[in-house]
């Protein structure tokens, strides 16, 4: 009995149960079979004797076209974020009929409420088979393979569409490929930069206060963001987590962008808060010009210690100790003789040794220095102590100028009158000039009007070369003694490249006495680096014309205070135009002079209130003005000046 129920087990686990199963399977099959059947009969449906699909229905396709959804990321790495060109992925073929696009599609009223706009304003489609009367799919045009910035809501980038790259030509890829690199380097920066802009919008919002779990989200969100962003500007300068954290923000802002719908909320907050920021701006820009101007009139600790140690150092030698050698060489017209006005004896020693440093013959070079009687001691130690070698070098204290009085020179006249003091000690008065620029103390002095009375300071000398103490030599300048300025009397380099740089900058033409003697766009000039001829200027009494506009001046009704808008009226169809190559200005204010131009240059100038002994100075620029300084001299490590 046993035996016999242990057989009829086993039979019918061998033969019943595999009978039992095969059977199921084939219902199973024809039921599924008729099903996908079913649906494709409801499917299709024919309108004008054209076979359609109910793009609402599910459809089962080996050829169906699927398109990126809007903005898609792909981490190849932790540093670069690329956006898929969504644009580019939805254009139909040139092939499209286009009068089939232009009927009426009976249920375009329920495909129209499948498509959803996401939270970066790109508008997504629900996934169809589009396909044109012949049945085959439309195929989509190839991806632009340019990288376009700001295309995408969040700031990001447009780049070439993986299908394409095999599809094109390597030609047209090639520039395209070289420029990715540096267009993506701060990407994920303004990205992230954008989205908390675009949170900060959502959260403004009634409708999104409404929802307190998303604001809480979103606030988390903001933190993350903003601790991970901090002052990076670009992309190397995240932490490796930037990536994630963004991915969760962009979430995020999409569920704030179906919790807010309404258009005219949004544009009325980024109004306001363009306007907000154009604001803000405008009062930071008044604070910047205002400390600037102000750090610029200071004087650094170190460059006040400086004359403070050489002074009390000089007046400890004795009579003999003070003398310069090479004296003879001081009224010697066939030498190179420079000019050089100033109270900085550090900003003088660079031009001095530059000049030196980049001379073919060293001994025929002789400086003239004037300083005002506070630094006279301080200049002179400083050259003792730094010798030039064969070259020769006078100092002067412009106090021992007799000749120069008030009775001789309006401009001295003027600088003690007391409406001049009245201007710049009296600034919270309403009539006071608001450009600071004009009230910088440096106006006050007759030093930086020195440059007009060169004749009468050098009385024996033929040609003399200007050159101001914010200026670096660079190259041998023998070469501008043997330039035949052809009768005029200032050799000068025309910085009319730009608007700012005309006669109208400078001068008042609404007075009428500017207007009828002089040309508005006339090309302009810098001072810092000039040749004069005193015998043209003895010859033409240049320094009665300067004192004539001077008088005519009284009250700056014809221009501001200054030396180069007097220089362009009193050297008026004077000036010899040199080569740019001689003199490049801007390295004091403008952070773009070309790199070409300043290395051929002979003469660089920090004209500018960005000077290169001032912690505001420009840092790419002041290496070329630092390696002529020795910081290892004793007198600079004791008042701690340092690179």
């Amino acid at each position: 009995m046993v035996v016999r129920n242990l057989v009829l087990v086993m039979l019918c686990v061998t033969v019943v149960a595999p009978i039992v199963l095969y059977t199921h399977r084939i219902g199973t099959f024809k039921s599924a079979s008729s099903r996908n059947e079913y649906l494709e009969e409801v499917t299709a449906f024919t309108l004008n004797g054209d076979s359609r699909h109910l793009n609402v229905l599910p459809q089962e396709s080996s050829t169906t076209l699927k398109e990126p959804v809007g903005v898609v990321y792909t981490e190849n790495s932790t540093k670069d974020v690329k956006l898929v060109d969504y644009k580019s992925a939805r254009v139909l073929s040139a092939t499209v009929d286009e009068n089939r696009s232009q009927r009426k599609n009976p249920i375009k009223q329920v495909t129209d409420g499948a498509r959803k706009e996401d939270h970066n304003g790109i508008l997504r489609t629900s996934d169809t088979g589009h396909e044109d009367k012949g049945g085959r799919e439309r195929k989509t045009a190839k991806s632009s393979s340019r990288v376009t910035e700001g295309a995408t809501g969040n700031g990001g980038l447009l780049v070439e569409d993986q299908s394409t790259k095999s599809s094109g030509t390597s030609k047209e890829k090639e520039p395209e490929k070289q420029n990715e690199p540096a267009l993506l380097s701060d990407a994920r920066v303004r990205q992230l930069k954008d989205q908390l802009i675009r949170a900060k919008v959502y959260l403004s919002l009634p409708s999104t206060r409404n929802n307190p779990h998303f604001v809480r989200e979103l606030r988390l969100r903001i933190k993350e963001v903003q601790r991970i962003l901090g002052a990076a500007s670009k992309d190397s300068e995240l932490p490796k987590s930037s990536y994630d954290k963004l991915k969760a923000m962009e979430q995020t802002l999409a569920k704030g962008k179906l919790i807010q719908d309404d258009c005219a909320a949004i544009m009325k907050k980024l109004r306001a808060m363009l306007h907000s920021t154009e604001e803000q701006l405008r009062v930071h820009r008044k604070q910047t010009l205002f400390l600037t101007q102000l750090t610029a009139k200071t004087i650094p600790k170190g460059l006040h210690c400086l004359p403070l140690r050489l002074t009390s150092e000089y007046y400890t030698l004795n009579s003999s100790q003070q003398q310069f050698p090479n004296q003879e060489k001081l009224e010697d017209p066939s030498l190179f003789h420079y000019a050089l006005f100033s109270d900085n004896v550090l900003a003088a020693a660079v031009v001095v040794n530059s000049t030196i440093s980049n001379a073919k013959d060293p001994e025929k070079h002789v400086f003239h220095i004037v300083t005002d009687r506070l630094n006279y001691a301080a200049m002179r130690m400083w050259f003792l102590v730094n010798p030039l070698g064969k070259a020769a070098v006078q100092v002067q204290n412009i106090q021992e100028f007799t000749w120069l009085n008030a009775s001789y020179s309006p401009v001295l006249k003027q600088l003690g009158s007391a409406s001049m003091i009245d201007y710049y000690f009296r600034t919270h008065r309403a009539s006071s000039d608001s450009n600071l620029k004009f009230r910088n103390p440096k106006y006050l002095s007759i030093l930086n009007h020195l440059r007009f009375y060169l004749p009468e300071v050098f009385p024996k000398l033929n040609k003399v070369l200007f050159l101001d103490d914010d200026i670096v030599v660079q190259k041998d300048l023998s070469a501008l003694w043997s330039i035949n300025l052809k009768g005029n009397v200032i050799g000068v380099v025309e910085t009319c490249g730009e608007s700012f740089h005309r006669f109208d900058r400078y001068l008042n033409f609404s007075n009428p006495l500017i207007a009828k003697n002089f040309n508005a766009r006339a090309c302009g000039w810098a001072y810092g680096m000039n040749i004069f001829d005193l015998n043209e200027w003895r010859r033409q009494n240049i320094t009665e014309i300067y004192h004539k506009w001077q008088e005519l001046n009284h009250g700056r009704l014809l221009w501001k205070l200054g030396t180069l808008p007097p220089g362009l009226i009193t050297y008026w169809k004077r000036t010899f135009s040199l080569d740019r190559s001689w003199h490049v200005l801007g390295l004091g204010y403008n952070p773009s002079v070309s790199q070409k131009d300043i290395e051929r240059a002979a003469v660089i100038h920090y004209n500018g209130n960005m000077k290169p002994w001032l912690e505001i100075g420009i840092p790419k620029y002041r290496n070329y003005w630092a390696k002529y300084v020795d910081y290892d001299q004793a007198y600079l490590r004791e008042c701690n000046i340092n690179p």
